[in-house]
């Protein structure tokens, strides 16, 4: 708890002190830098025409935002753990409502801050086609047009970004591996040291795949990280997304040695679809929508190899 507040403070204190400064060089006070964001093209958030050729139309981004929430979050029990730690339900709702709550508002810092930084550039002649991708530019601004405080904020900022996640990503990957491979669970004395060396060793390997992911990526990514992580989890979320709604809204049993190989075959049925099908012979692009695509075709391939209905004992088990 403490970590996560350190980072949330950091992280949040950056936001609003690179408002602050951008504003500072743009001249602006606090109601001009509001307006300036409020008038510019930037501001706009809903996009309601063109369903088929635009992925940020309003429908695409508003049931894609849905259950890549559904999926990313209320699904994955690393990010859920907070939530599931209270003492009841009702505690478990409030804590939900108080985040959700709290998020949109930093939600609005940050598209804020988005949008100060392409005014600091059209005014200070920065030519944001220069750079390798659209990230490259609050560093751009942040490192050698601000002051050396904007700077040294911008990479406490970052810093707490990047922990936010890392830090418990490589703990559920220890303890994971640890518990379903090492079968640590079923150990007479779970603090033995070479069982905590081995565990240390674990999360040491976990550490050095994160980084060669982390560099692959980097290199072979040529879009904003922000689309590139909504992407890639469309097609590792999107399996998960079509077992859940399969468990809750059918009756049908699921062939358990199966289950691995369709969640790997959907995102690459997806995949080879889109890329050769889709983008080629339709003119509807796919957004946020692709992990609903992704869940249903996992959906009717779990259907499809489903030996029939569940036994009632079965059903009353789960």
């Amino acid at each position: 708890i403490v970590t996560d507040t350190l980072q949330t403070t950091f992280l949040v204190t950056a936001v609003i002190l690179s408002i602050y400064f951008m504003a500072k060089g743009l001249d602006f006070g606090i109601v001009d830098t509001f307006e300036a964001v409020k008038e510019s093209s930037y501001s706009k958030i809903f996009f309601w025409d063109d369903f088929v050729g635009s992925k940020a139309n309003f429908w695409k981004q508003f049931l894609g935002g849905i259950f890549v929430t559904i999926a990313m979050t209320g699904l994955d029990q690393d990010l859920m753990q907070k939530n599931l730690s209270m003492g009841t339900i009702k505690e478990a709702q409030k804590n939900m409502i108080t985040f959700t709550s709290v998020f949109v508002v930093i939600n609005i810092f940050f598209l804020a801050v988005g949008a100060l930084l392409y005014i600091y550039a059209a005014k200070n002649g920065i030519d944001v086609t220069q750079l390798a991708t659209r990230d490259y530019l609050y560093p751009e601004i942040a490192l050698n047009h601000l002051a050396i405080v904007p700077a040294i904020i911008f990479m406490m900022g970052l810093t707490a970004a990047t922990f936010a996640t890392t830090d418990s990503a490589l703990t559920a990957l220890t303890t994971s591996f640890c518990v379903d491979f090492l079968n640590f669970n079923k150990k007479e004395n779970p603090n033995d040291p070479a069982l905590i060396k081995q565990r240390n060793y674990v999360h040491f390997g976990f550490s050095i795949v994160m980084l060669l992911v982390i560099l692959v990526f980097k290199l072979i990514n040529d879009d904003s990280v922000v689309n590139a992580i909504f992407t890639a989890a469309s097609y590792t979320y999107g399996p998960l997304l079509g077992l859940f709604v399969f468990g809750i809204f059918t009756k049908y049993a699921v062939r358990d040695n199966a289950v691995p190989y369709i969640c790997v075959l959907s995102p690459t049925v997806l995949f080879l679809l889109k890329t050769y099908v889709i983008e080629v012979y339709t003119p509807y692009v796919i957004g946020l929508d692709l992990i609903i695509i992704n869940g249903f075709i996992t959906f009717v391939m779990l259907l499809i190899s489903s030996p029939g209905k569940a036994s009632e004992k079965a059903l009353s088990h789960n």
